[in-house]
């Protein structure tokens, strides 16, 4: 049975262990890392079922956030749902995650590009001060928190595009395709890379350059893609 699944024995530790959950992060969201984790670094192989009950026992959780966390896993493609029946472990061959991430990167470059235009004073403000906030955490050396932290930074971008359904679209492709960028904070060096690409995003944004927003952005989704390939390779 991989560890993932494994039922932990009982204890003051383990009691402790499944009630503390940090700060700002749901339980279907953590079920939903460690789901992923598991199925991408190959923990959990294609075609494997996934029993609610026992996931559930083995956290310490109800069934409601395992199945809230394998509906959302379904949507980023990681796990195929079956009526009546256990979900089982998918995995979406390299070249439908090739172009997901190629769409998303279009759809980024042109959030980047519309924001550059639109966004105002109040906007571009509040993106640069939370740009300032990762710094921190760069320098903290804080993976998770970054990634969270990171999805407030690419939602500012998306709603300072002042284009609803763009930014709809955006954020749904890219809560597709989060199990999988999430990964890229693993790898050594990351989060100073990811940041120093954030810079000349901001810059561009700041600047009201459109076409520099946007080629920036499109080479930052080009780096978290690339980065997310090494890790699986090298896991």
């Amino acid at each position: 049975m991989p560890e993932f699944l494994r039922v932990p024995a009982a204890g003051p530790g383990v009691a402790r262990a499944r009630r503390t959950r940090r700060p700002g992060t749901t339980r279907m969201q953590e079920l939903r890392t460690l789901i992923a984790d598991a199925i991408v670094c190959g923990q959990l192989a294609p075609g494997m079922p996934l029993e609610e009950v026992e996931i559930a026992r083995r956290h310490g959780v109800s069934r409601t956030p395992v199945r809230e966390a394998i509906r959302a896993l379904a949507a980023a493609g990681l796990v195929e749902t079956r009526a009546h029946r256990s979900a089982i472990v998918a995995r979406p061959s390299s070249e439908r995650l090739r172009g997901m991430f190629d769409v998303l990167a279009e759809l980024e470059a042109l959030c980047a590009g519309q924001a550059a235009l639109h966004m105002d004073l109040a906007e571009r403000q509040e993106l640069q001060a939370l740009h300032v906030a990762l710094a921190e955490l760069v320098q903290r050396g804080d993976p998770r928190r970054y990634h969270e932290m990171n999805e407030r930074f690419h939602g500012l971008i998306y709603s300072g595009s002042h284009n609803p359904y763009l930014a709809e679209l955006t954020l749904a492709t890219r809560t597709r395709l989060s199990p999988f960028s999430q990964m890229q904070f693993r790898a050594l060096g990351r989060l100073h890379l990811s940041h120093a690409e954030h810079d000349r995003v901001v810059a561009a944004i700041l600047s009201r350059d459109q076409a520099a927003a946007a080629a920036e952005m499109r080479a930052h989704i080009a780096a978290v893609e690339t980065t997310f390939e090494r890790y699986v390779e090298s896991a």
